[in-house]
């Protein structure tokens, strides 16, 4: 379902495409500056970017199975992640569409912080804990926490995002921020072409939890996307491309941009 963008969003994404190809836009009879003169609509803003999992933790069982703060109760450090049936790991889809996401945000004006940096067998974490402080120190405007389910349902597809619940001493001075990233972020995601879960969360493609320390743990607003399922062939085929991740990283800077706009 097609989600209409507001006018601001939709100049914004027309002048960051066309200085990536080096064109002039219009959009609704207003001209777009061309490249090397458009505006940084986000300058100022700093976003926290959080590709879920790591590549080498399946390698590394005793650290990512060890307790760790998760919101008043402990949880596992960390998860090894799901894959496609072809064996793409989500640890690599999420962090190649952080970079991605991160390199178009950076290219709008902000300041964008990756909390992992890497994506390597050799390496696990961080912890889920770590995952959940970042941005805090900084004041960061939101955070995003990118990643792919696994389902074996039956035709079991599309994306989902998770708000954290509003717990007293925990999460109740972000939770409304939160919801309304959410929704953005759904709008975003929609607007690209992307369809909501049809699995889980009802339906509706969001999901509030109040068992995850990755948003239990922040004091930014913050919200944690599902892309997709990674068991579907269709999914997975898209999520498996360079073009098909592009998709994933145009409707979730869609989000981002409804929600600072």
């Amino acid at each position: 379902m097609a989600v209409a963008e507001p006018a601001r969003v939709r100049v914004v994404i027309a002048a960051l495409l066309a200085a990536l190809l080096g064109a002039v836009s219009v959009v609704s009879g207003a001209p777009v500056a061309e490249a090397g003169t458009e505006p940084e609509p986000l300058a100022g803003r700093t976003i926290v970017l959080d590709a879920g999992h790591q590549l080498g933790n399946a390698n590394f069982p005793a650290q990512i199975n060890r307790p760790v703060p998760a919101g008043g109760f402990t949880k596992p450090c960390n998860t090894t992640g799901t894959a496609t049936n072809g064996g793409y790991p989500e640890a690599t889809f999420n962090f190649a569409v952080a970079s991605a996401l991160r390199d178009r945000l950076t290219d709008a004006g902000a300041t964008v912080v990756m909390v992992r940096k890497t994506n390597r067998a050799d390496l696990w974490g961080p912890c889920i804990d770590v995952r959940g402080r970042a941005g805090n120190a900084i004041d960061a405007d939101l955070k995003i926490s990118i990643h792919a389910d696994g389902s074996y349902v039956a035709g079991a597809r599309g994306f989902h995002v998770i708000a954290p619940v509003s717990r007293a001493g925990w999460t109740a001075d972000i939770a409304e921020d939160s919801r309304q990233l959410a929704l953005d972020v759904r709008a975003g995601l929609e607007s690209a072409g992307l369809p909501r879960a049809n699995y889980i969360a009802g339906g509706d493609g969001l999901d509030f939890r109040s068992d995850l320390g990755t948003l239990n743990l922040s004091d930014v607003p913050t919200v944690m996307v599902e892309a997709g399922n990674m068991r579907n062939a269709d999914e997975a085929g898209r999520m498996s491309t360079a073009s098909g991740r592009s998709v994933y990283v145009n409707g979730l800077l869609r989000g981002v941009l409804r929600y600072l706009d």
